[in-house]
């Protein structure tokens, strides 16, 4: 064997960290960089927030994993919070939102099948979206560079243009069971749904006994200024899956729903090894306790608004790179016209990482905790890119 003895299935950049301190990370040389990707929306609270460490830390004291044969009583806590501050009344505990969205998926298809109606398992969604990599998941998502080479297409989802409410109401058949749907496309490329779709989308599902399921993975848990991405309309899901920023770093998802929703959902129809494991639900309450304290959310639209401001100002001085700015809160994209690609490699060389994305967008998902100084710093990182490759497409000339 030659090279490296892992899987060759992502591009990584040429960096490796050795430490964080909340917005930074930084190498084994010391090299300080200014982390606006977050873990992919990951980090929520920064890197080695004191009261994350704290928690794990005292809970791998005592007990790390007991499975789900025994009563775990972190689980209970974290579910009842959970829904106390959102629609559902049940919660489920996965290690990831692929999972969390395989769970969503089999409760929705589960939820017609005990009401009588087991044909009713097809679900619609949206192009542009991205639900995972499993084998469901990637289906779901139906991008067919995620589809390419793994056999046939798990059977039962129909997609439909992204926003055309028309073609989802076409798309409703006699085996509709529910729409899935992302309130706003992260890897799509930061895409927002505006609240009216979202609110005509439920009234489609009243209309015609279907369910709605929402994939909060990225968007979810304070990351857009509101604790959940759908808040910014007026509706309520059926179900919704999280993962990424509740956990703060730890593999941590959940899939939420009604009591209604979930009312298949009973004994040894579904289950997990180690999600809801003592150490996940530790830091999950730990991330809770932080994100609920009053005036945090608040904190968060007040710091997405300096973001936005000082990216449209980017947009207006580098009209070659930039195109437009998109998103809320700390769920922010820059529309670039260079390949995204190349925009983020010039940000890292600034000491500043951010995310590509579809649609030639670069995400920037820094810690919810990032502070408004931090943002003013990203922003000179920014422009000294974009100054960078604006020089150097002249001398190409």
């Amino acid at each position: 064997m030659s090279g490296s003895a892992l899987f060759e299935t992502f591009a990584r950049a040429p960096l490796a960290f050795e430490r964080g301190e909340g917005s930074w990370l930084i190498t084994e040389a010391g090299e300080r960089y200014l982390d606006f990707a977050g873990g992919i929306a990951v980090n929520s609270l920064g890197h080695s927030h004191p009261h994350l460490v704290a928690a794990l830390t005292e809970q791998a004291q005592k007990l790390w994993h007991v499975s789900n044969l025994y009563e775990i009583p972190g689980q209970s806590r974290l579910g009842e919070r959970l829904a106390a501050s959102s629609f559902a009344d049940r919660a489920f505990f996965t290690n990831s939102g692929a999972e969390a969205l395989e769970c969503a998926i089999k409760t929705a298809r589960r939820y017609h099948y005990v009401n009588g109606a087991p044909e009713r398992f097809r679900i619609v969604t949206f192009e542009g979206a991205f639900h995972g990599r499993t084998l469901a998941t990637i289906a779901a998502g139906g991008q067919p560079k995620y589809l390419e080479g793994f056999g046939p297409k798990v059977e039962g989802f129909d997609q439909v243009p992204f926003g055309d409410l028309d073609a989802a109401e076409k798309a409703i058949t006699s085996e509709t069971a529910a729409f899935l749907i992302e309130p706003v496309q992260g890897e799509g490329g930061i895409r927002p749904l505006p609240p009216k779709f979202l609110e005509n989308l439920r009234a489609l599902c009243d209309k015609h006994g279907l369910l709605l399921i929402v994939d909060e993975v990225q968007s979810g848990v304070g990351r857009t200024g509101k604790l959940y991405g759908y808040e910014w309309s007026s509706i309520q899901p059926d179900i919704m899956a999280i993962a990424k920023g509740i956990g703060g770093g730890f593999p941590l998802g959940a899939c939420l729903a009604t009591e209604r929703a979930s009312m298949g959902m009973t004994a040894g129809v579904h289950g997990t090894t180690f999600g809801g494991n003592p150490l996940a639900m530790a830091v999950g309450n730990a991330v809770l306790d932080v994100i609920l304290e009053d005036g945090f959310l608040e904190g968060i639209q007040q710091k997405g608004n300096l973001a936005k401001q000082g990216l449209a100002s980017l947009v207006d001085e580098f009209p070659s790179v930039f195109e437009d700015v998109r998103g809320s809160g700390l769920m922010l994209g820059l529309k670039c016209k260079m390949p995204n690609g190349a925009v983020a490699g010039a940000m890292r060389e600034e000491r500043l990482l951010a995310v590509p994305a579809g649609d030639n967008v670069v995400r920037l998902l820094p810690p919810l905790t990032v502070t408004e100084d931090e943002i003013r710093q990203a922003i000179a990182n920014i422009r000294s890119a974009a100054t960078k490759l604006v020089a150097e497409g002249e001398a190409a000339q």
